[in-house]
């Protein structure tokens, strides 16, 4: 695993991002484990996130691109943190865009804020999370309503490795589905793989107990 994975796991639960205990997604699934991206709140962790998804985007996706597109709400620190560390880190220029949840009438109107998608733009999303791609399906129609753009590919920071609405993983399903590529910073097996029995600033992450009820989760709604 590239050390810049494994610094991500360690950010995020040093963030209290990352989380073990008794939760449910927002597709009602019950899970061991929980990431919520809400919690990067100060400067110095918004600056951190973005290189790290930076890197994950050169790394899948080059920085041949136009827009970043982050949907609402939680895509629009996601967009211009990213935006801002691909600059810094690859001098690419890319411009950040996001919807609004309401259309504006006045000022700067329309239902996207940010850079404009224009046609021939090649956009890659950037989301924090995806479960079932409901998500998605809800952002294609927008960017395709704005303009004849070609989306490149979706961008998540970790990979639940769960499956979607059939038998593959939501971002297979996605890949499949749309016919763009997909990526994570990092991958729910990496990250079990990584905090499994490690001692991390005095305790350990995933110890037996959790680790049994992750298997358990993966057993009943991992890919088959």
């Amino acid at each position: 695993m590239e050390r810049y994975k494994e610094e991500f796991i360690e950010f995020m639960v040093d963030c209290q991002v990352l989380k073990f205990g008794d939760f449910v997604t927002k597709s009602g699934r019950r899970t061991p484990f929980f990431v919520n991206t809400g919690f990067y709140r100060t400067g110095s962790q918004l600056q951190r996130l973005g290189d790290y998804y930076a890197q994950a985007i050169a790394q899948k996706f080059g920085t041949d691109f136009d827009v970043l597109f982050g949907p609402a709400y939680k895509g629009i620190p996601l967009s211009v943190a990213t935006a801002i560390a691909l600059s810094g880190r690859c001098g690419a220029e890319v411009r950040y865009c996001s919807n609004r949840k309401e259309i504006k009438d006045h000022g700067d109107k329309g239902i996207l804020l940010g850079g404009p998608v224009l046609d021939g733009d090649r956009v890659v999303i950037i989301e924090d999370v995806t479960t079932a791609g409901t998500s998605i399906r809800e952002t294609l129609p927008i960017i395709r309503s704005a303009a004849k753009a070609e989306v490149l590919g979706l961008v998540v920071s970790v990979d639940r490795c769960e499956r979607g609405s059939g038998e593959k993983s939501a971002l297979d399903e996605i890949r499949d589905s749309f016919g763009f590529e997909t990526a994570s910073i990092v991958t729910m097996k990496e990250v079990t793989e990584y905090l499994y029995g490690r001692e991390y600033k005095g305790r350990v992450v995933i110890d037996d107990t959790i680790k049994a009820a992750i298997d358990a989760y993966y057993e009943q709604y991992g890919v088959r």
